[in-house]
């Protein structure tokens, strides 16, 4: 059990293709009592995921997943009103306008304060 009873069981999709990056995100989210979804290391299996896990609280979006934009990522889970954290390392300006506004994680990751 975390701390943070906020984010207890909430369940996080995380889009990620750099697999060491993944699992520091996936260790940072279960310690503060969240449910990892995933992760999806490429477009595909992000859109599968997007369109058909249950009960996602909320996703964390690498935009750019080798090349390839996680845009219709997270055009699929707008639709189902899942919120979306995008992280980049370029901040708000490789948002789409429709994305602004978003949530952006700053890479590289931290762990606390």
């Amino acid at each position: 059990m975390s701390d943070n009873p906020v984010l207890e069981g909430r369940r996080v999709l995380v889009v990620e293709d750099e697999a060491m990056i993944a699992m520091l995100v996936e260790d940072m989210l279960d310690t503060l009592g969240c449910k990892v979804v995933g992760p999806a290391y490429g477009l595909e299996t992000a859109m599968a995921l997007a369109k058909s896990a249950d009960d996602i609280d909320v996703a964390l979006l690498d935009i750019n997943l080798a090349g390839l934009s996680t845009f219709p990522v997270a055009d699929a889970l707008r639709v189902r009103g899942v919120p979306v954290v995008f992280a980049t390392g370029y901040g708000e300006a490789e948002l789409r306008e429709v994305d602004r506004g978003a949530p952006v994680l700053m890479k590289p990751y931290r762990a606390g304060p």
